[in-house]
């Protein structure tokens, strides 16, 4: 079966083989939805070590909003 897959694909037009590629080497990076949770919960705890530590300064979000704006004029 998968020589038989593999024959079809190779029949390919090189667009298509190449957007077929891309979306397989996509697929074998592509983290779980596990591994993505885990590495949120990591981000989190990292932030909240930096701020616990003084190492980044906070900002509200009425500064953030307005610092947007500006950039946006």
């Amino acid at each position: 079966m998968a020589k038989t897959l593999e024959e079809e694909v190779l029949s390919l037009p090189t667009e298509e083989r190449a957007r077929l590629a891309e979306r397989l080497l996509d697929s074998l990076d592509a983290p779980s939805e596990e591994e993505i949770s885990e590495l949120w919960l990591e981000e989190e705890a990292r932030r909240a070590r930096e701020i616990d530590e003084g190492l980044v300064e906070l900002v509200s979000s009425d500064e953030v909003e307005r610092k947007a704006r500006a950039l946006l004029k």
